[in-house]
């Protein structure tokens, strides 16, 4: 009796684990069921999307606004004979190059002004900055901001390129004398001022910087 009992045991064991592996597989098909090509109930991940930044373009030559032919000319002169020149990156250059030169100058900085400007000019500030030392004054100075900059002139003398700037600024001057005591300016009362600074660069050096090489008024 108890083989017997011992064998249809075995017996059910086994039919149980046959049943499990069929339901089984079963089930885990229908877990992991794979949609149809043109299901439309089918989830399809989402495909990955990419930002783009507009890649930054150089202005073509002959297309430049606010200036004359004459001018035009001159910066398609520049822009052939040195292919990576680019107008727009310039005139940006040249107003970071304004406003270091001017607080140069007010703070009597001449290593920053040997760097920036040619011979003439730098010797002009150093001048400037002597007698100014010489009478115990000190400059003051603020500049608030530059409200525009407009290219005067424009050309090729040899391999050397020649920008004419036109800067119109708001400064803010005062000048203190040797006890600290303001002497004239005020810093509450900013003063237009309009500059035309030139800019040379040889295009055929391998220096990209370029320097200031004479100072006007506008």
């Amino acid at each position: 009796m108890i083989l017997e009992i011992v064998i249809l045991a075995m017996i059910a064991a086994f039919l149980g684990l046959r049943l499990y592996s069929v339901l089984g597989k079963r089930a885990d098909q229908e877990e992991e069921a794979v949609p149809r090509r043109f299901d439309d109930d089918a989830k399809v991940p989402p495909a990955k999307t990419v930002q783009l930044r507009p890649a930054a373009t150089r202005q073509a030559p002959g297309r430049i606004e606010g200036v004359g032919p004459v001018v035009e000319r001159g910066v398609n002169a520049i822009a052939a004979a040195d292919p990576q020149f680019d107008i727009t990156s310039f005139l940006e250059g040249a107003k970071g190059a304004y406003g270091m030169i001017l607080e140069a100058f007010w703070k009597g900085d001449k290593d920053t002004l040997r760097e920036l400007c040619d011979d003439d000019v730098y010797e002009g500030f150093s001048s400037a900055i002597n007698a100014r030392e010489e009478a115990g004054e000190t400059l003051d100075n603020t500049l608030i901001r530059i409200e525009d900059t407009m290219i005067k002139e424009a050309e090729m003398e040899g391999q050397r390129a020649r920008i004419a700037v036109l800067f119109i600024a708001d400064i803010a001057t005062v000048t203190r004398d040797k006890d600290g005591t303001v002497i004239a300016g005020s810093l509450d009362d900013a003063v237009e001022s309009r500059d035309v600074w030139t800019f040379t660069r040889n295009v055929q050096a391998t220096d990209p910087n370029w320097v200031l090489d004479e100072t006007d008024e506008g």
